[in-house]
């Protein structure tokens, strides 16, 4: 059985409903670079692995982390967002201004639907989820720790609490649910344990390396 850190990337501009350029391109803030930094404090020994999604946020994020403790195994893996509103949708927009299209999104509840045919639907994000398991349980390393985001991460969280396999309207509704009812902290670690079986065992999120005055 190995041990899996889901990390979720600390405070973006997004985050803190600045104006966007693009989804991947998405920068942190002062405060989130500061949370990134305390991240390193998490950490007492050397995992085997490293993962980061290809998203800038999420690199920054575990850039502080790499420095510290190099050499260290390193892979870029599709942990990225779920990103189901179109990129376009991000130009010069803060995430109040595009509230109105992520509510139109959800009330459609189309699991294949895709926005201005470029945003990712659920049913790639379920498959995106399925396929990290899948990979987890088959890698040989002991420890890995992953450098993600919210959304993605809650619904791999879901699958696992869910037995979710089939992207269907109800299973879409039910996620929505889930992600507003449970909130994923900036910087916040959740703690697994994957074993070659399927069975994965979740821990809540800790955010205990974060002064109170950078947490969520």
């Amino acid at each position: 059985m190995a041990v899996v850190w889901f990390i979720r990337h600390t405070e973006s501009v997004s985050n803190a409903n600045l104006r966007t350029v693009h989804p991947a391109e998405t920068v942190l803030t002062p405060k989130g670079e500061a949370q990134a930094r305390h991240l390193v404090g998490a950490f007492t020994a050397k995992p085997d692995l490293i993962v980061v999604s290809p998203f800038v946020r999420a690199r920054q994020t575990a850039a502080p982390t790499i420095t510290h403790l190099q050499p260290v195994a390193v892979e870029t893996w599709p942990v990225y967002e779920f990103t189901y509103l179109a990129p376009a949708r991000y130009r010069d927009t803060n995430a109040d201004e595009r509230l109105p299209w992520a509510q139109a999104y959800w009330q459609r509840n189309e699991p294949a639907h895709k926005d201005e045919t470029e945003g990712e639907s659920f049913a790639e994000l379920l498959a995106r989820v399925h396929a990290l398991l899948a990979r987890l349980r088959q890698r040989p390393e002991r420890w890995i720790v992953i450098f993600s985001h919210g959304l993605f991460l809650r619904a791999l969280f879901w699958v696992v609490l869910s037995g979710v396999e089939t992207a269907t309207a109800e299973a879409m509704s039910r996620y929505s649910h889930f992600v507003r009812a449970v909130q994923m902290p900036n910087g916040a670690i959740c703690r697994a344990e994957v074993g070659g079986n399927g069975r994965v065992l979740l821990s809540g999120f800790d955010v205990a390396h974060l002064p109170e005055a950078l947490r969520d």
